[in-house]
């Protein structure tokens, strides 16, 4: 009879928002774990989480944290995943690395599994996992690159706050019962909290993820055009894009405008959204139905609706996606990806 591998995980910023949910899925999914070692900063070290009834405390990450780690799951910071994953895959750790640190290194496969799985094999001790409003609108388009081909796309986000972490949160909170009170609004993070310049996001739209690039996109921006070219192993697709921060606290929503390069029929279009796995069509305009942020919060899956020929171009569509940016726009991607280790080591 053949037994199950077991493997030593260790999860690196487990007090975050992407690390609690990481350690929610790995146990409602009886990740095969044999010992589970949940890292932070200095700061968090010590807190004490709770994992399928047993009590651990959290340690402090430091490069000798991956000793006997098979697994190291990283969402601390890019600093953070670029100091100490080198150390872990010294230690023979595969690491899956949820930051901006090493998505666009040639040597790393950026992964999201209903798109390019494959591409984990190419690993060397790195996997990426792509930022997470390229997850949900790739995830959404492979199936139409798969069938038509696509030449452009024009993306526009409606980001959610907790895209930025908790202090966000609190502070969209906090700003939205000052307005209502008829108080003074005292931005303090948003929309970036290392510049000096701050605006408020309550009752607001923000068109600024991440700091302005010299070519007058966002950090944010250009992620989505380069991390589309490598995921889809395509860099003659045009994209452009405009990210917003907008008062919603979990689910990121997106309008893509896509160009393909042979024609189509909108509802073969549909099926094969329908059919795609991870994905969920959600397109009854009549009876008002389509995807919404509140709807997807707390769900796995990319939602996809409005879907439509563009009218002044026969060979466009526009779509409407939405999906949790902390599961499937973060932890979910991540542990789809674990899930898939484990697999090939049975």
């Amino acid at each position: 009879m053949s037994t199950q591998t077991l493997f030593n995980v260790a999860v690196v910023g487990a007090t975050g928002a992407v690390g609690e949910q990481i350690l929610r899925l790995l146990a409602e999914r009886n990740f095969p774990i044999a010992s589970l070692k949940p890292l932070s900063s200095p700061r968090s070290a010590g807190t004490k989480i709770d994992f399928k009834g047993q009590t651990l405390t959290v340690e402090a990450a430091t490069p000798d944290s991956f000793k006997g780690v098979d697994i190291a799951l990283f969402s601390a910071g890019g600093d953070v995943s670029k100091a100490l994953i080198p150390e872990a895959v010294k230690h023979g750790a595969v690491c899956i690395d949820n930051t901006n640190a090493y998505r666009m290194d040639p040597e790393t496969p950026l992964v999201v599994p209903e798109v390019n799985i494959d591409k984990v094999n190419e690993h060397k001790g790195i996997i990426a996992n792509p930022n997470c409003s390229t997850i949900q609108m790739v995830a959404a388009l492979k199936p139409l690159y798969d069938r038509y081909g696509i030449s452009r796309i024009i993306v526009s986000t409606y980001q959610a706050v907790s895209g930025a972490g908790a202090r966000a949160i609190e502070e969209m909170l906090r700003q939205s019962r000052e307005v209502l009170a008829g108080g003074e609004v005292k931005p303090d993070i948003l929309p970036v909290a290392s510049l000096p310049v701050k605006h408020q996001i309550a009752f607001n739209a923000i068109p600024q993820i991440d700091k302005f690039q010299d070519n007058g996109f966002t950090l944010e921006e250009m992620k989505m055009i380069r991390e589309t070219k490598k995921i889809m192993g395509d860099d003659s697709i045009e994209v452009t894009a405009t990210c917003v921060r907008i008062p919603v606290v979990y689910g990121h929503s997106e309008s893509v405008y896509v160009e393909l390069k042979k024609d189509f029929d909108v509802e073969e279009v549909k099926s094969l959204l329908n059919d795609s796995p991870g994905v969920v069509l959600v397109d009854d305009p009549a009876n008002q139905q389509y995807p919404l942020a509140t709807d997807a919060a707390g769900k796995n899956e990319v939602f996809v609706g409005r879907v439509r020929r563009d009218l002044s171009n026969p060979r466009a569509l526009n779509l409407w996606i939405v999906s949790d940016n902390l599961l499937k726009g973060a932890a979910w991607n991540a542990v789809q990806i674990a899930e898939y280790i484990a697999a090939q080591r049975k």
